[in-house]
């Protein structure tokens, strides 16, 4: 495929300052093994969330060499300065000018950083957004549509998981039976009315930084005994799930929320390094949730992401039963809970 930045390489940068808050994602269907660069193995779906968001302002100027600079929640972050300047290196062959830039970016999250809430997935395709807006503001771009694409394929080649919040609601990445997907940029999905407003209830179990990072994890997936038995389950899950979504079938996608979440954590326990990132609190409040929706029939799943946290996902017609249920079952094993819903996607701040 062409890249949707081929063709810039003779802009002329400037001075330019934006700001964009990116939500989160929380997978249905996971995204955890590569092939080529920043590609998925296998097609992912995601469901865009509302209040857990990054929001990043960048000011863009010209100087001699690149240069990145990055305040996190008032303190300077040069490990996250250094991985940002060596990717925007990455993207030297369609522009050129960019070590030219000076780039000083200030970020901060509503929600924990690095304990599996997908925080790379909002602050990249945060700064991914800036930097779409300061190309669209030096080329005089006006189309929207081209725009969120292009944000995308920028996340991307930042953290593949980032590409699916650039839309609100649910969103797919990677080639599949579905209209315009591709592996190279992400695009929303309609679904079910009764489907399109759900919750999604995180149980902090564990707060801490984890010790094992999604790249890593990514990374022991090319020698995995397992790797081609599971890209051939997300595949066949992510089909049963955009079909379920689009009749409304919660109790199918249910199923397949909890599925992909084990398979997830199986994977990372059967690794060619083997690790888990599951805590004692995360198998029981798995528990206490099983026996609760078989004696109530509620319609409330849980799954992860790369950490020990759950997701609770529900419709937001139960909301009142299920905050209730948090409240009196499950709060006693968590350090926080952060309540959230599905959301619109990205804002441009100014």
């Amino acid at each position: 495929m062409k890249s949707l930045i081929n063709g810039l390489q003779d802009i002329t940068p400037g001075d330019y300052e934006t700001s964009w808050s990116s939500p989160s994602n929380i997978a249905f269907v996971k995204y955890w093994g590569k092939k080529g660069h920043q590609l998925p193995a296998n097609p992912s779906l995601s469901l865009t969330l509302n209040d857990c968001k990054t929001t990043t302002s960048v000011k863009f100027s010209l100087l001699d060499e690149l240069d990145v600079s990055l305040n996190f929640d008032g303190n300077n972050d040069d490990k996250f300065a250094a991985k940002i300047k060596n990717y925007l290196l990455t993207l030297q062959t369609d522009l050129p000018w960019i070590h030219r830039l000076g780039v000083e970016i200030k970020t901060s999250n509503t929600f924990p950083h690095g304990a599996g809430i997908a925080s790379s997935a909002s602050g990249l395709s945060a700064f991914a957004l800036c930097l779409a807006d300061y190309i669209k503001h030096l080329t005089h771009g006006n189309d929207q549509d081209n725009f969120l694409k292009k944000a995308s394929f920028l996340s991307r080649l930042a953290s593949g998981s980032a590409c699916r919040s650039i839309y609100g609601g649910f969103t797919t990445w990677g080639e599949s039976e579905l209209l315009d997907s591709s592996d190279y940029y992400a695009t929303p999905l309609s679904v079910h009315p009764e489907l399109v407003n759900l919750c999604d209830s995180i149980l902090v179990i564990n707060s801490q930084e984890k010790n094992v990072s999604s790249r890593a994890g990514h990374g022991q997936m090319g020698a995995h005994t397992f790797a081609e038995a599971r890209y051939t389950q997300a595949r066949d899950h992510f089909n049963l799930c955009v079909s379920a979504l689009k009749h409304g079938d919660i109790e199918a996608v249910g199923k397949i929320l909890e599925a992909e979440a084990f398979s997830l954590h199986a994977m990372m326990l059967t690794s060619p390094n083997p690790y888990t990132l599951l805590k004692p609190n995360s198998l029981a409040a798995i528990e206490i949730l099983h026996d609760f929706r078989n004696e109530t029939g509620l319609p409330v799943y849980f799954t992860l992401d790369a950490g020990p946290n759950l997701h609770l996902i529900y419709p937001e017609s139960f909301k009142n039963k299920v905050l209730t249920f948090i409240g009196h079952e499950l709060s006693s094993l968590c350090e926080n809970i952060i309540y959230d819903r599905n959301g619109e996607g990205p804002v441009k701040c100014y």
